[in-house]
């Protein structure tokens, strides 16, 4: 094998033992009587120290060939010295070039010469090595992990569900139609449908993780045309508050994770992340006009509340209250899809939520309908037909408990997490508008 060990896992218990690592070149340096490598890899980096008198003199002749982001393999004696700049240096007995890096390079990995985001995602297998870039990607996976690890503590179980679907999840027309055999078909919008039909099989808490594919012609720097999105249903809910007070813990949980796993990541993007407190505040979709109408922007009821008052109302939470997450809810039914319960005292209102996160929308939720002749005629009132959506009502007609759920976004979570300013930053090969390759 070409490596025994990463960057970080040399420690002094090797002081004077042999080991191989691996990686790309990150910095050549020579000084005649001795010369310099630093190898980079997914860890960090590794300091290669060649004195003319302690190498081959074929091996001291290849440093100074090496160019930055060469791939080279190492075999050498760990050496712990306060001479070295990482506390320790690799002295080699050694060196493999594996595959040479053509130049020009197409942006620098160091991030000294800046490059706009098209570039880098355009060369996203470059820009992966930047350490800042590869931090968010370590912290993604962890926050995935967290979630997982936090749903099966809930007694939740994973489900897969499909991604080529027949019908729209929400009517509308953002979809992505595609050709199935003889068949139209769509890229699943949510696996809305399905999750809750899980709530009459005996699978009563579910959850799902898998992309999500809508077609809104948005150009921002929060929406994707192909996203990750969280999903979980629980049944024998009394209301939607069961289900909010889930999420918070999911939310807290997941950021304490990557607090405590995440400390080198979060250091080299020189930003602290702190863990919420419980519970999240609650505002209701009334409150939030009221709120909105003193700073001086006026949202008639029944409309949606847009970008700007989202961002208005996430300032002032975070100015009187020193909060970055907060729920919106009790919004208008006629806003809501067809599958959210209303209040039977007023109908005009609905068991529904909002997650908001430094005021940006993270995940929508609430209590779902689970009376199909209700269910039925609030299909209708979207101007649906139920005929449609059969597969979905036989479900409730055999014995439907109580539920509800949410959909968070992993994207929009990670990037306001770690308050980034494009939610492109937080997706290895994003999918937009004008974005098919890589």
């Amino acid at each position: 094998m070409y490596r025994t060990h990463y960057s970080s896992q040399i420690t002094e218990e090797l002081n004077g033992k042999k080991v191989k690592v691996a990686g790309w070149v990150n910095e050549v340096k020579d000084l005649g009587g001795i010369k310099f490598v630093w190898v980079k890899d997914r860890e960090g980096i590794v300091q290669v120290t060649a004195p003319k008198k302690k190498v081959s003199p074929e091996l001291f002749k290849l440093i100074p060939k090496l160019n930055t982001e060469d791939v080279i393999a190492v075999e050498g004696t760990v050496n712990f010295t306060p001479k070295a700049k990482l506390g320790f240096e690799i002295l080699p007995d050694r060196i493999e070039v594996l595959s040479k890096a053509k130049t020009p390079l197409p942006l620098d990995p160091t991030g000294k010469v800046k490059a706009e985001l098209d570039t880098r995602l355009d060369n996203r297998f470059m820009d992966l090595r930047k350490p800042e870039v590869m931090a968010i990607f370590k912290i993604r996976a962890s926050a995935f992990r967290a979630v997982r690890e936090f749903f099966h503590s809930e007694w939740f179980i994973e489900i897969h569900t499909p991604k080529i679907i027949a019908t729209a999840t929400e009517g509308g027309t953002e979809l992505f139609p595609m050709k199935y055999f003889e068949k139209d078909a769509f890229l699943a919008q949510s696996p809305q449908l399905y999750k809750q039909m899980m709530m009459a099989s005996g699978l009563d808490r579910v959850y799902e993780i898998a992309p999500i594919f809508r077609a809104e012609e948005h150009n921002t720097t929060r929406h994707l045309n192909e996203a990750w999105s969280i999903d979980a249903e629980m049944a024998f809910i009394e209301s939607e508050e069961e289900v909010m007070a889930l999420l918070e813990r999911l939310i807290k949980h997941t950021v304490k994770y990557v607090i405590e796993h995440n400390e080198k990541e979060l250091q080299i993007l020189d930003f602290e992340l702190e863990e919420p407190k419980l519970p999240f505040r609650r505002i209701s979709y009334t409150k939030a006009l009221e709120i909105l109408a003193d700073l001086g922007k006026e949202i008639p009821w029944g409309e949606d509340i847009d970008t700007e008052g989202e961002k208005m109302l996430g300032n002032y939470i975070k100015e009187n209250y020193n909060e970055d997450l907060y729920f919106l809810y009790q919004y208008p039914s006629e806003a809501k899809p067809f599958y959210i319960m209303k209040y039977d005292e007023k109908p005009e209102i609905s068991r529904s939520f909002d997650l908001e996160y430094r005021g940006v929308e993270i995940t929508s939720g609430g209590q779902r309908e689970h009376r199909v002749d209700v269910l039925v005629e609030q299909i209708r009132e979207k101007g649906l037909n139920p005929a449609n959506f059969e597969f979905y009502l036989k479900a409730f007609r055999y014995g439907m408990p109580p539920h509800g759920g949410f959909g968070l976004g992993a994207e929009r979570l990670i990037k306001q997490m770690l308050n980034l300013g494009n939610i492109r930053e937080v997706i290895l090969f994003p999918r937009d508008r004008k974005r098919l390759t890589p």
